[in-house]
């Protein structure tokens, strides 16, 4: 029973392994506390101790790690890892570098948490110490001197002071170093006693702090005595050729003392003694100043004396003619001096040589010879003059010979190949042969020249042209190359863009025609739409539009002009068109848009002619007969006469069936008298009646009627009737006007109404005739 078994023990020792390494644990940062022991302010040298302690809530979290960090100024100066909950850092013994404020900050797993911050105030600094290599030094002479605060922390500025006995210190000396020492290398150049000493100064966050002064050195400047003596014999003024002596001298010197001789900052001669000797013969650049110096240590000192040489010849000129050296051309060298002093040199006794790449290949004054690629070099020429005193040799400037190449002709290109006439491009004028550098000019009409310098191997001169409108502009082109001011340039023309390039030339504005003319378009013939161009280069792009149908036909075509068909042309083909042209150019123009009018065909004018002429002899026809059938219709009628009637008021009436009875009667028959006679009282008739206002006697017509046509209907015999009826009641009343009568019809009725208006209210007559229909 005490026993468990294994796995379970396993099982176990697992569990306590996972919840030791705290995957259950929680836990708290309670505080971090700080402490300055023994106080936060002490003098230098204290032992200072600072603690840090935390304070950690935890859920049974066994062996938890603390980790703490201590800073100063927020710069890290000490950190620890511990199981404890408190840490102890040391500073033994406290100097002003350990001043500041200081902070601890733990940190446990993922949390951190920082203490308030502590302020250390270490008062007093060490006084320092100074050394000197030497306390009697010779005047310049260089030693060391060194100031040291061995117990104090860096960094650390140290000054070293020099102060006579009269007179206030001043910094000789400043160095900021991280140690705490610094030496300094010291030269003093007053001769007799002074004073050294030394201090330094500490930068802290708070401010700077400066220590007290070392202890003071006296030091003795000792004198120097080895300023040397120069003397130059036979004199200081020589002419060249002449043989002078040069003696450097230095009264007792030190011991390892160097003199040297020099001029022009050359050394001509130096020797560790107390004095030299040097002999040179003069020539006419040695004017000037000879220098003697005596150097001991760091010490030197100097003394210099002037010499004149007089020239007795001047230097020798190398000319060269001409100037610019061109292959294939003659030149000439010629050397030449002037003699300053005819006593001492005769010109017959100058010999001279002219030399190339230090290689002689002339002994005279002159030399000629044909200028290849292979006389290119340096030249030079010496001028020699003896006599029994001296020998002079003088050599001439050195002469640089460039044999030229002349250019040859320059070729014209556009760069990238294609000109665009219109717009911008890149012009390149390339001479292939000629020695650099080459001067490019380019002219064009109207416009300024423009000059381009090409010193490179295979470089070209590339102009910026704006624009080019027309081919012929090309032509006046022109490129001179030259590299001799000697030569004529060579020119390149625009004659080879021409033959080289490939000159995009955009299209000119189009000219848009028909054929046939416009005004001669009709229906049903075919119509033609030319559209053309002066100028422009191949292929062009022809496309032609309407108005009102918009896009019709295109074509790339190799020539200047292009057409389009429309077959058949119809009414609706009327209205405007234009085309479109393009070209590689990339310029689209757009030709003027022309209204189209498409007259109609000849056989519907014809037709329409024929159907005006019908109309017109309808109308005239018409017009003529309208006038003329009343006339008609009087012939063929008969005659009708009323005779006078009586004042009393009668009742006539014509009987609409008398009247159907002539209309149908036989075609043989040529006329009928039709008599009735009503008498007004209360007699009435359904179809004709007369209303008088007073009883008269009645009055009788006698109506003549022809035959009546069978093709003829009812109403044009009734209207025949009432006509002639009308007529004969004009005459009947004393020829009296026309319009005291009125004729009335009423065609709703096919009735007539014929009225006597002499007499309204006493002798007024009306037949009515009322249609048998009704």
């Amino acid at each position: 029973m005490g026993s468990r078994p294994p796995g379970l023990l396993f099982l176990t020792s697992l569990l306590h392994i996972w919840h030791c390494a705290g995957g259950q644990g929680s836990y708290t940062i309670d505080t971090v506390l700080l402490t300055i022991e023994p106080r936060n302010t002490v003098q230098s040298g204290t032992a200072v101790r600072l603690r840090c302690q935390v304070s950690v809530s935890h859920s049974n979290i066994p062996n938890l790690i603390h980790s703490f960090q201590l800073t100063r100024d927020d710069v890290p100066i000490y950190t620890k890892n511990a199981t404890e909950d408190t840490v102890e850092y040391a500073i033994n013994p406290a100097r002003a570098a350990d001043s500041g404020n200081y902070e601890c900050r733990v940190s446990v797993k993922n949390k951190a948490k920082a203490s308030n911050s502590q302020k250390l105030d270490v008062k007093g600094l060490q006084t320092p110490t100074l050394h000197l290599t030497t306390l009697t030094p010779y005047e310049n002479e260089e030693f060391k001197a060194t100031c040291s605060a061995p117990e104090e922390k860096g960094p650390l500025i140290f000054q070293f002071y020099l102060r006579f006995r009269t007179g206030s210190p001043k910094v000789i000396k400043q160095l900021s170093q991280g140690g705490n020492s610094s030496t300094a290398t010291l030269r003093l150049s007053h001769i007799g006693n002074c004073i050294l000493y030394c201090d330094y100064e500490i930068r802290l966050v708070s401010g700077n702090q400066k220590s007290n002064s070392s202890k003071e050195a006296e030091l003795i400047v000792k004198a120097l005595h080895i300023t040397p003596v120069i003397n130059i014999l036979p004199s200081n003024n020589l002419s060249e050729g002449d043989i002078i002596e040069v003696v450097c001298r230095v009264v007792t010197p030190p011991s390892n003392t160097e003199v040297f001789l020099t001029k022009d900052k050359v050394i001509l001669k130096q020797v560790r003694a107390a004095a030299l000797s040097h002999k040179f013969t003069v020539r006419e650049d040695d004017s000037g100043e000879l220098v003697c110096k005596a150097e001991w240590g760091s010490v030197q000192k100097e003394t210099s004396q002037r010499i004149t040489v007089r020239s007795l010849f001047s230097k020798p000129q190398l000319t060269v003619e001409p100037t610019d050296v061109v292959e294939g051309d003659h030149f000439k060298l010629t050397c030449s001096v002037t003699i300053h002093d005819s006593n001492e040199i005769e010109k017959k006794t100058m010999q001279y040589s002219i030399f190339k790449d230090n290689t002689e290949v002339a002994n005279t004054t002159t030399y000629f010879t044909v200028a290849q690629l292979s006389a290119s070099g340096n030249y030079t020429c010496n001028a020699t003059s003896h006599s029994l005193t001296r020998t002079i040799v003088k050599e001439s400037q050195k002469y640089v010979v460039k044999v030229k190449v002349p250019v040859s002709e320059p070729v014209l290109s556009v760069v990238g190949g294609t000109l665009f006439l219109g717009k911008p491009f890149l012009l390149s004028c390339y001479s292939q042969r000629g020695t650099l550098p080459i001067n490019y000019t380019l002219y064009q009409p109207r416009i300024p020249n423009d000059v381009k310098v090409v010193s490179k191997p295979g470089e070209k001169a590339i102009f910026n042209l704006t624009s080019i409108t027309q081919i012929s502009d090309i032509k006046n082109i022109l490129c001179h190359a030259t590299n001799s001011r000697l030569k004529p340039p060579m020119a390149g023309t625009g004659e080879q863009l021409l033959k080289w390039s490939n000159i995009i030339e955009p299209v000119s504005k189009p000219h848009l025609t028909t054929e046939p003319r416009m005004e001669d378009i009709s229906e049903g013939y075919n119509m033609t739409l030319v559209c053309s161009v002066q100028s422009g280069s191949f292929p062009i792009n022809f496309t032609w539009y309407s108005t009102r149908k918009g896009f019709l036909d295109y074509k790339i075509s190799w020539k200047l002009k292009e057409s389009h068909s429309i077959s058949n042309v119809k009414g609706d083909h009327a209205g405007g068109y234009y085309c479109q042209c393009t070209n590689p150019a990339n310029k689209t123009k757009r030709s003027a848009i022309i209204i189209i009018g498409v007259k109609m065909a000849g056989w519907k004018k014809g037709l329409i002619a024929v159907f005006c002429l019908l109309f017109l002899m309808a109308i005239v026809l018409f017009l003529f007969y309208k006038k003329r059938l009343p006339k008609l219709k009087t012939r063929r009628t008969g005659t009708l006469s009323v005779k006078a009637a009586s004042t009393k008021v009668g009742r006539l009436s014509l009987i609409q069936a008398e009247v159907n009875e002539a209309a149908n009667a036989t075609p043989g028959m040529m006329g009928k008298s039709i008599w009735s006679e009503h008498v007004s009282g209360s007699e009435s008739d359904d179809n004709c009646s007369t209303n008088t206002p007073e009883k008269r006697e009645p009055q009788y017509s006698e109506v003549q009627l022809r035959q009546a046509d069978p093709s003829r209907g009812v109403q044009e015999v009734a209207d025949a009737a009432s006509v002639e009826y009308a007529e004969l009641n004009h005459d009947t009343n004393h020829q009296s006007d026309p319009s005291d009568h009125g004729y009335h019809s009423d065609p709703s009725n096919h009735g007539y109404h014929i009225a006597n208006d002499d007499q309204p209210n006493d002798n007024s007559v009306s037949i009515n005739c009322a249609d048998d229909r009704e």
